[in-house]
C-alpha cells in the first residue's frame, strides 16, 4: 500500500522542519512588487572599482520514490545562493581583478534524501567558490591564480534555453541524494546524483590560462588541487576548447574539455566531456551535451526550448529534455530520464521564477527491478 510520509498537502510538516527557510523564501518572492536594486559600482580616486553582487535561490523540491514522496524547502543546487565582490584596477589596456564568491551555506535541493535531512545552515570552507587574482591583457589572454573555475567548468553545460534553473543536464542537482526504491519497497543505496551522472570541470586551487579570444574561439588550460576540503590531496588537470558567437543570426555556443583528477589511493579519472547549444532568432533553442569517464560511465543529454515575451514582465522559456547514461554505478546499467522546464523573467525585479519536472528510471545486471521515480522543483532566483 502507498503511504507517502511526506504528502505534498502535509504543510505542517513542510512548515515545521523549514522555519529558517520561510521568512527567507517570502521575502524573496514579495520583491516581485518592487523594483530591483540597480547594479552598483563603487569607483575610488584612482581609479579602482569595487562591485558586489549575489543572489539568492530558494524553492520547494519535491521527491517521489514510487511508495513514499519527500518534499521540503531548500535552497536550489543548480545555482546555490550566493554573495561575492570583485575589485578591478585598470592598468593600461590590461586590468588586474581580485575575486571573491562565497555560497551562503542554505540546505541545498541536493544535501536531502528519504533518511537524512541537512542543518538548515551550515557554512564551510568548502563553500569558498572563487578567491583569485585574474589578470587580463589586450593581447596575450587571461591568467588565473587562487581558487575558482578549472579551465574545463562549464564546458559539459553550454544551453541557451533559459531553463537551466529547472531542468539541466545536472540531473542530481534538484534531487541527487535520493535513493531509488526496489520492486520490494526497500531502498537499494543507488542515488540518483550516481546513477545520473553528468561531467564538467571543476573548482579548484589552481593556476589557469586563457588565449586571447580569435573569432569567438578560446583555448584554455589548468592545473590545480584541492585547498577547501580538508584530508584531500586531489590534484587536477585540464583543458577546454571552446566558440561562443553569432553564425548569422543564430547564437552558438560550443565547447570540449578533457579532465584529469589524480586521487592517491585511487585510480586516476579521466573525463572526456562537450556541450553545445544553439538559439535561433525566433527563439526556437536547442542543446546537447555528452560524456565519457574512464573508470565508467557515459551518456548523452538533449533539450529543445522555446523563449518568447509573452508577458510585458519579461521573458518566458519552455523546455523539454532527455537524458540517456550507462554503466555509471556498475557495468551493464541504463539510466534514463525525461525533462519539463518552465522560467519566467520578471526583469524589472531581477527575478526568475522557475518549475522542473522530471522522471528517472533504471536498471542494472544484477537481476533487481527498481521503481520508476520522479521529482519537481518550483522556486525563484533574485540576483542583486
Amino acid at each position: 500500500m502507498r503511504s507517502p510520509v511526506r504528502p505534498l498537502n502535509d504543510w505542517t510538516h513542510i512548515v515545521t522542519h523549514s522555519r529558517r527557510l520561510i521568512p527567507l523564501f517570502a521575502g524573496l518572492t514579495s520583491l516581485v512588487a518592487v523594483p530591483a536594486v540597480a547594479d552598483t559600482v563603487y569607483t575610488s580616486p584612482g581609479g579602482a572599482t569595487f562591485t558586489p553582487y549575489g543572489h539568492l535561490n530558494f524553492g520547494i523540491t519535491s521527491f517521489d520514490d514510487g511508495e513514499d514522496e519527500t518534499s521540503q524547502f531548500t535552497g536550489s543546487s543548480t545555482s546555490t545562493s550566493r554573495l561575492g565582490f570583485r575589485l578591478s584596477q585598470q592598468f593600461g589596456e590590461d586590468e588586474l581583478t581580485f575575486r571573491f564568491e562565497t555560497s551562503i551555506g542554505f540546505a541545498s535541493s541536493d544535501d536531502f534524501s528519504q533518511t537524512s535531512e541537512p542543518d538548515d545552515f551550515d557554512w564551510g570552507r568548502s563553500n569558498l567558490r572563487h578567491v583569485d587574482l585574474i589578470y587580463e591583457t589586450s593581447r596575450f589572454g587571461t591568467f588565473y591564480l587562487g581558487q575558482g573555475s578549472m579551465a574545463s567548468d562549464g564546458i559539459g553545460q553550454f544551453d541557451s534555453s533559459g531553463t537551466s534553473l529547472a531542468t539541466s543536464v545536472g540531473i542530481g542537482d534538484v534531487a541527487g541524494g535520493f535513493e531509488l526504491r526496489d520492486t520490494t519497497g526497500a531502498l537499494s543505496g543507488i542515488e540518483i546524483g550516481d546513477a545520473f551522472d553528468a561531467f564538467d570541470g571543476t573548482r579548484a586551487g589552481r593556476i589557469r590560462y586563457d588565449t586571447p579570444e580569435f573569432n569567438g574561439f578560446t583555448l584554455s588550460i589548468a592545473a590545480g588541487e584541492n585547498l577547501v576540503r580538508e584530508n584531500n590531496d586531489d590534484e587536477f588537470y585540464d583543458i577546454a576548447f571552446s566558440y561562443e558567437g553569432d553564425i548569422g543570426t543564430t547564437e552558438v555556443s560550443a565547447g570540449i574539455g578533457y579532465a584529469v583528477r589524480e586521487r592517491p589511493g585511487s585510480e586516476d579519472r579521466e573525463d572526456t566531456f562537450g556541450s553545445v547549444a544553439v538559439k535561433l532568432q525566433s527563439g526556437l533553442n536547442f542543446a546537447f551535451s555528452t560524456g565519457d569517464r574512464n573508470t565508467g560511465g557515459d551518456y548523452i543529454y538533449a533539450k529543445v526550448g522555446y523563449e518568447t515575451d509573452w508577458f510585458d514582465v519579461g521573458s518566458t522559456a519552455l523546455s523539454l529534455d532527455y537524458f540517456s547514461g550507462s554503466d555509471a554505478v556498475s557495468d551493464g546499467d541504463d539510466a534514463e530520464s525525461f525533462g519539463i522546464g518552465v522560467v519566467q523573467d520578471f526583469d524589472r525585479q531581477d527575478i526568475e521564477a522557475y518549475f522542473g519536472y522530471r522522471d528517472y528510471s533504471y536498471s542494472d545486471t544484477s537481476g533487481t527491478q527498481y521503481q520508476d521515480a520522479s521529482s519537481y522543483i518550483i522556486g525563484a532566483r533574485w540576483s542583486f
